[in-house]
């Protein structure tokens, strides 16, 4: 028994870099291209902690003020989507930074409408 316990955390280290040492690889190793938004189930707290968060390491949020490319729709999670994918990419995609307290979520699907560029 004791020599399971060895594999086993070896196996989580193994993984855990495999799977979270930055932004995913295609397999002929380009970056695969993906974008952070909030989860559909966040509260209206969560939501603002993240605009919040995320505005405060941005050097600006005026994307979604009023006025701004990403404004409209006016919703909570939409505001919080496009602070946290700035946060995201800005951070490195790193899986981490998408977090956002189990809030986040990546995907692979680019979620920019109109004249709203996700980057």
């Amino acid at each position: 028994m004791a020599l399971l316990i060895p594999s086993l955390s070896t196996l989580f280290i193994v993984l855990f870099f495999l799977n979270f040492a930055g932004p995913l690889k295609l397999a002929d190793g380009q970056d695969l291209k993906t974008w952070c938004i909030a989860k559909p189930s966040s509260s209206g707290a969560e939501l603002a902690a993240n605009i919040q968060f995320a505005c405060s390491q941005l050097t600006d949020c005026k994307a979604i003020q009023e006025g701004g490319q990403c404004f409209y729709p006016n919703t909570p999670i939409n505001h919080a989507s496009v602070a946290m994918n700035f946060y995201y990419q800005a951070m490195s995609r790193n899986p981490w930074n998408c977090n956002f307290r189990t809030s986040g979520l990546i995907t692979q699907t680019d979620p920019s409408y109109g004249s709203c560029q996700y980057a």
